[in-house]
C-alpha cells in the first residue's frame, strides 16, 4: 500500500542519494546520513523497526515491505526520485543456509535474501553498493558462498567488486564495542573503486556513559522510558551524541530534541540475590550465574546482540552490567556503546529497543565506510542547512498490531508464536524481571 506519508519529499539540495535495504532501526541509515548522503528509502519488514526509523528519519520514504515483493520502479516512486541516478544502495541481509553441500549457496531458499540484494542491486544500478554482514562469512565454506555473492555481482560486467574484502572492528572507528562486521564495496565499471577507512581513535565505556544520570535513583523510569534529568558531561565522544560540541565530520540532518530529556531508559528490577552477584563480580569478567559480562570501564563494550525474533523463541540476548551499578545496562546506554546520538530514540519496551540496538550496524562504523564512498565520488559533503522535527512519538510504542495497521501490512507480517503471546504481552509493558 502506498500512500502520501510513504513519498520523500524533495529537497532543495542537491546531495548524493542512497537507498537503505533491510534497514532495521537505521544505524546504517544515520551512518551515510553522517557522511553527506540523503537517504531517500528505507526498506524493512518489521512494522515496529519501520516506526522507529520513521520517527528518526522523517525525510525518508520508509518501505515496510520484504525485498522479496520489490522492485526498482515501487522503491524509486515511494522515494520521488523518477530517474535520478542512485549513488548507493546498501545493507545487511541476513544469511542462513551454508549446509548445501556440491550446490550453490546462492540458490539455498533460506538465502533467498541475499538473492534479492543482488537482484536490486542490479536493477536500481546505483554508482555503488555496500553489502554488510557477519564476519563469519569470510572463513572456512562459508566463504564459497561470499564468492559466489561477489560473481552474482560481477556477473554481467556491470559491477567490480573489491575482492579484498574486509572485516571491520567498530572499536577501531571511534565506536566503544567490541563489534567485527564484513563489509563488501563495489563500483559500477567505470568508475573507482573504493578503498577502506583507516583506524581511528579508542573510546571507552566511561567516555560513552560516565555521564548519564543513574536510573535506580530515578522511580518514575519503572514506568516509562523518559525524564528529565541534569547530565555532567565532559568527555568529548559524550558531548557530541548530546549535541553540545560541534562534530566537523558530521554531515547529518540536525534534530530538534531537548537535551534535558533522558530517554530509551526504562529500568529493569532485578532481585536482591541477583544485585549481589553482579556487585561481586569483577569489571571486565562474567558474572558465573547470569553469563552476564561487567563493562570495564577503561576498556570496551562486548558486542552487543539482539536476541531473537518472536518467530524464533523471543529470547533475549544477554545485557552487559553496568560498571558500577549492579544492574544491566539501559537502552539508553546500550545506544551510547553503540554510538548513536541521544536524540535518536528506539522502541519504549527494552525488548524492541535492544533488539533494535543489537541488531544495527553502529552509525560510526557505517560513517566510516560511507566517507570513503563520498571520497570516490569526489563529493565534497555539505551540512544540510534545515533541522528536522522528529516524528509522531506514538511511533515509538506501537504494539506489533498497531505498526502493522499504520503501514497498512499484515499484523503476522513478522510471524509469532502462540505460545509466546502472554510473554510478550509482558514485554511490551516493559515488565520483564532479570
Amino acid at each position: 500500500m502506498t500512500s502520501s506519508r510513504t513519498v520523500r519529499k524533495k529537497s532543495a539540495a542537491r546531495r548524493p542519494i542512497g537507498i537503505d535495504l533491510f534497514a532495521g532501526a537505521g544505524g546504517l541509515s544515520l551512518g551515510f546520513e553522517r557522511a553527506g548522503f540523503d537517504v531517500v528509502a528505507a526498506v524493512e519488514i518489521d512494522p515496529i523497526h519501520c516506526a522507529v526509523h520513521e520517527f528518526n528519519f522523517p525525510k525518508t520514504a520508509t518501505i515496510c515491505k520484504s525485498v522479496i515483493d520489490l522492485d526498482s520502479t515501487e522503491i524509486r516512486n515511494r522515494a520521488g526520485i523518477g530517474d535520478r541516478a542512485i549513488d548507493v544502495v546498501f545493507g545487511g541481509a541476513p544469511c542462513q543456509g551454508f549446509s548445501m553441500i556440491g550446490k550453490r549457496a546462492l540458490d539455498d531458499p533460506r538465502n533467498g535474501l541475499v538473492h534479492h540484494f543482488v537482484r536490486l542491486v542490479l536493477e536500481l544500478r546505483p554508482k555503488y553498493f555496500v553489502f554488510e554482514n557477519v564476519k563469519g562469512l569470510t572463513v572456512g565454506a562459508h566463504k564459497k558462498f561470499l564468492e559466489e555473492i561477489i560473481e552474482a555481482f560481477q556477473a554481467d560486467g556491470t559491477y567490480r567488486v573489491v575482492t579484498d574484502y574486509r572485516v571491520l572492528n567498530a572499536a577501531e572507528y571511534g565506536v566503544p564495542q567490541d563489534r567485527r562486521r564484513l563489509f563488501l564495496l563495489g563500483a559500477r565499471k567505470g568508475l573507482a573503486l573504493p578503498t577502506y577507512p583507516d583506524e581511528r581513535r579508542k573510546v571507552t565505556v566511561a567516555e560513552a556513559i560516565g555521564d548519564l544520570p543513574e536510573v535506580e535513583e530515578i522511580p518514575e523510569l519503572m514506568e516509562r522510558d523518559w525524564t528529565p534529568a541534569k547530565y555532567k558531561t565532559s568527555s568529548a565522544y559524550a558531548k557530541k551524541l548530546r549535541g553540545l560540541l560541534n562534530d566537523p565530520s558530521d554531515f547529518s540532518y540536525r534534530r530538534k530534541f531537548d537535551r534535558h530529556i533522558l530517554t530509551s531508559s526504562l529500568r529493569t528490577y532485578h532481585t536482591p540475590l541477583s544485585q549481589s552477584r553482579f556487585a561481586a563480580t569483577l569489571c571486565g569478567e562474567t558474572e558465573a550465574v547470569s553469563r552476564f559480562h561487567k563493562l570495564d570501564p577503561d576498556g570496551v563494550c562486548n558486542t552487543l546482540r539482539a536476541g531473537t525474533n518472536s518467530d524464533r523463541g523471543a529470547f533475549t540476548s544477554p545485557r552487559p552490567i553496568h560498571p558500577h551499578t549492579p544492574r544491566c545496562i539501559t537502552v539508553r546506554e546500550a545506544a551510547r556503546l553503540h554510538s548513536y546520538p541521544d536524540w535518536f530514540r528506539f522502541h519504549v519496551t527494552k525488548w524492541h529497543g535492544f533488539r533494535q540496538i543489537g541488531n544495527s550496524v553502529p552509525p560510526l562504523l557505517a560513517q566510516a565506510v560511507a566517507e570513503r564512498l563520498m571520497a570516490a565520488l569526489r563529493i565534497e559533503p555539505t551540512v544540510p542547512g534545515e533541522t528536522l522535527q522528529l516524528g509522531d512519538p506514538a511511533l515509538l510504542s506501537y504494539t506489533m498490531a498497531d505498526a502493522a495497521k499504520y503501514f497498512g501490512v499484515p499484523r503476522n507480517t513478522i510471524a509469532k508464536r502462540e505460545r509466546l503471546v502472554d510473554r510478550e504481552a509482558r514485554e511490551e509493558q516493559g515488565r520483564l524481571y532479570a
